[in-house]
């Protein structure tokens, strides 16, 4: 029996759930979406491709680009055939992306465009391993022989047999490496962080499930770079966990739109995204005057009271209960819709601090965001606020089967099933 990967659970829930939604992407005007079953079609179809390119098991692939299908069925594909994938932010300069090219030895990689395929050609000396550069999907295929667009990338696994991809996940331990996250840099060249598959499915199944309740009817929108492992964890490796829905946004500039006409579930945003949203409300309600301005008070004033009691685990009861469910028809019902986060319950910041003055303006429109601490040395979350258990302004307690510890000179010190293998 195969080990417990998010290979193999995205291939459950191809099972189990055949005809229901994995993600949507958006054309001609309308979301459209793909299937459990045609997705895990797809990541194999990925998988005989790379297999065909010579990536062997523990050989590496790199994807540069914002978050779309191709960048995660590469991800998954890779997977699948035993490798490990990484990812490279769309701002990184052309020097840099050699370097974590060459760093990881990948024979293969995904771009998004031809702005980041000019960074491969004028850098392409210094990676001597890297043997094809795939384009996405509807990109013209330069002319160039290490250039392949997307439909030929995929026609050269025809000739793979199921068996071969079957045996190569048959293979695959909890112990194995299952992707690698390089750090930004700040203090010197990138650092790959080498994150088991076990790692990954645990952190997945720990967070999104154990401590957030996330099923298969909620929903999510990718917008973060996937490079990190924030964004890589809610977009590539939860869902498969849970059975929920991604649905990918257009582009960065589109994202407030895409947020609005999603409404998803769970939103996931670094402080800063937060900071830009809380000013524009703060904005628009210093716009309100009259009878508005006087409603809009007391709503926020019953909003906090909600929430405080909503972080300790319990509900409003008597006079506030009826109080929210005003305040919830005539303010919270109308206001969260425009934000995009119409239905969203579980919101999450993480990546860098946030004032606790942002969270309780939130908690008082009834919106609660629960503060995350962690690095790509621990999946992801080393400690998370999550519902029942929050206190603003902090980062939350560990994680069941964490053990955080201060060092005499203040070093986080971590240990559990998510931290890597080096």
């Amino acid at each position: 029996m195969p080990a417990d990967t998010t290979v193999t659970r995205l291939l459950r829930q191809a099972e189990l759930r055949p005809e229901a939604p994995a993600y949507y992407v958006k054309r001609d005007g309308g979301w459209q979406p793909t299937s459990w079953r045609e997705y895990a079609a797809e990541m194999r179809a990925v998988a005989k491709a790379l297999m065909a390119l010579g990536v062997e098991p523990g050989g590496a692939t790199c994807v540069l680009g914002f978050n779309r299908p191709e960048w995660v069925l590469f991800d998954l594909g890779t997977m699948m055939a035993g490798g490990v994938a990484a990812g490279i932010y769309t701002t990184s300069s052309a020097p840099e992306v050699r370097y974590i090219v060459a760093h990881a030895e990948s024979k293969v990689i995904l771009v998004e465009n031809h702005d980041q395929w000019r960074k491969i050609v004028a850098e392409r000396e210094g990676m001597p391993r890297l043997e094809r550069v795939v384009l996405m999907d509807g990109v013209e295929t330069p002319d160039d022989p290490l250039a392949l667009g997307w439909r030929d990338f995929l026609a050269l696994g025809e000739g793979v047999g199921d068996d071969e991809v079957d045996r190569r996940v048959e293979a695959l331990a909890p112990e194995d490496m299952g992707t690698l996250i390089y750090t930004s840099g700040t203090t010197g060249p990138p650092k790959a962080v080498m994150l088991s598959h076990r790692n990954l499915t645990w952190t997945a199944s720990t967070t999104v499930a154990d401590l957030f309740g996330i099923g298969e009817t909620d929903s999510a929108l990718s917008y973060l770079p996937l490079s990190h492992i924030a964004e890589k964890m809610f977009t590539i490796h939860s869902p498969p966990t849970v059975g929920y829905a991604v649905y990918f946004a257009e582009a960065m500039e589109t994202v407030p739109d895409n947020l609005r006409e999603v409404q998803p579930t769970i939103v996931f945003g670094v402080p800063r995204v937060w900071e830009r949203l809380h000013a524009a409300v703060s904005a628009k309600l210093r716009q309100v005057s009259g009878v508005k301005a006087k409603l809009m008070t007391w709503a926020r004033g019953v909003g906090s009271r909600v929430s405080e009691l909503r972080c300790r685990g319990e509900e409003p009861t008597g006079w506030l209960a009826f109080q929210y469910r005003l305040a919830h028809k005539l303010v919270f019902a109308k206001l969260k819709p425009l934000l995009g986060l119409g239905r969203a319950k579980s919101c999450a910041s993480g990546a860098a601090p946030i004032s606790k003055e942002i969270l309780e303006f939130f908690a008082s429109l009834d919106i609660l965001i629960y503060e995350v601490y962690g690095q790509s040395e621990g999946c992801g979350p080393t400690t998370f606020n999550y519902p029942g258990r929050t206190r603003l302004g902090t980062v939350g307690p560990p994680l069941p089967g964490d053990r955080v510890e201060l060092a005499a000179d203040g070093e986080v010190l971590l240990k559990g099933p998510n931290v890597f293998l080096g």
